[in-house]
């Protein structure tokens, strides 16, 4: 064989041997907008201000995606209009998987029914992850003459329209889940909305309002402190971390469970195979045990739902949300 036959010889048994390792990385780049992903830094979005569970939850993802992604991942906390801009500003982000948004059933499942958005919660915002489930607390102030869910139901009955429940804003899942507590049990209690729990609890404890349905990684140092009584979980299980508390639905009282979940989203449209790469590499971050604590240590569940399940769980609770809502009245200036 000559020369030159021998060289083209040597080619083409080098790209026919080197093509099965080159395809798939040639295929994942043509798969994605600009090349291979990620292929600049990524920002988390945030509803809320810093400092409070979304955010905290958001940058203890942003640090472990960092080192996972190879790309540095920023946290950019956009808070108001009940946790909507930062979604509104994923929604219209390019489809590149580069904008992310860390939020609440409050923000994607309860504020579209009261705030005209410019953008489609179920369909502008894909699901990647339920990250944690935090279940809300039944409290009361410890001189409320009530030991339990029936004594309670019993004194609203007894005087209807009298009792007051705090809740940390209108459209919280704290004011939502009282408006759920009083339609199942057919009682009426009287909405107080304030500016963040803590201002909440300032009145709690004075006597200013009766009681309050709020999330237990606000609420737990004061129920362990006694300065809060906790009589339910309003989660269909038992609470961890206060295991000796029923849950509503074995103190008698179905159909107003509540819990106040969070999870990572990115911009709809967003390539199949970056989901599949966001999926994979925050289901491996949520199976590390010192996130595991953290997340515990907030007084929640890490999530385990698959991808679907969640998007399942986050329609079903737009669903359930908008028609209590709808019964209710519930407007956002209450």
């Amino acid at each position: 064989m000559s020369r030159p036959l021998r060289r083209r010889a040597l080619i083409a048994i080098t790209a026919a041997t080197a093509s099965p390792l080159l395809a798939p990385a040639a295929a994942r780049a043509q798969s994605q907008p600009g090349g291979a992903w990620p292929s600049k830094p990524l920002r988390i979005m945030v509803g809320a201000n810093a400092g409070g569970g979304t955010d905290i939850i958001a940058r203890m993802l942003a640090e472990k995606l960092s080192a996972a992604l190879g790309q540095q991942v920023v946290v950019e906390n956009r808070p108001g209009a009940s946790n909507t801009i930062a979604a509104d500003l994923t929604a219209k982000a390019p489809p590149d998987g580069h904008t992310l948004l860390a939020a609440t059933n409050t923000g994607q499942a309860i504020a579209p029914h009261l705030i005209k958005l410019a953008f489609d919660p179920i369909r502008d915002i894909a699901p990647i992850a339920l990250i944690v489930n935090v279940p809300n607390v039944l409290v009361i102030n410890p001189a409320l003459p009530v030991k339990s869910v029936a004594d309670l139901v019993a004194l609203a009955k007894a005087k209807p329209g009298e009792l007051k429940y705090a809740s940390s804003g209108v459209g919280s899942t704290q004011h939502i889940a009282g408006e759920a507590f009083a339609a199942a049990t057919g009682t009426k209690l009287v909405h107080v909305p304030y500016k963040g729990s803590a201002q909440a609890h300032l009145d709690l404890m004075s006597g200013q309002v009766e009681t309050m349905f709020d999330t237990t990684s606000s609420a737990i140092q004061h129920i362990r402190s006694g300065k809060l009584r906790a009589l339910a979980i309003t989660t269909p299980k038992r609470s961890p971390e206060l295991p000796e508390l029923p849950t509503l639905a074995e103190a008698g009282v179905a159909g107003a469970e509540m819990a106040t979940w969070y999870g990572l989203f990115v911009t709809g449209g967003t390539p199949q195979p970056v989901i599949d790469r966001l999926t994979a590499e925050v289901g491996r971050v949520l199976q590390m045990p010192d996130v595991q604590a953290r997340l515990r240590g907030l007084g929640g569940e890490p999530g385990t739902l698959t991808r679907e399940q969640f998007g399942a769980l986050n329609r079903a609770e737009f669903e359930r949300f908008g028609k209590l809502i709808r019964d209710a009245g519930i407007k956002l200036d209450q």
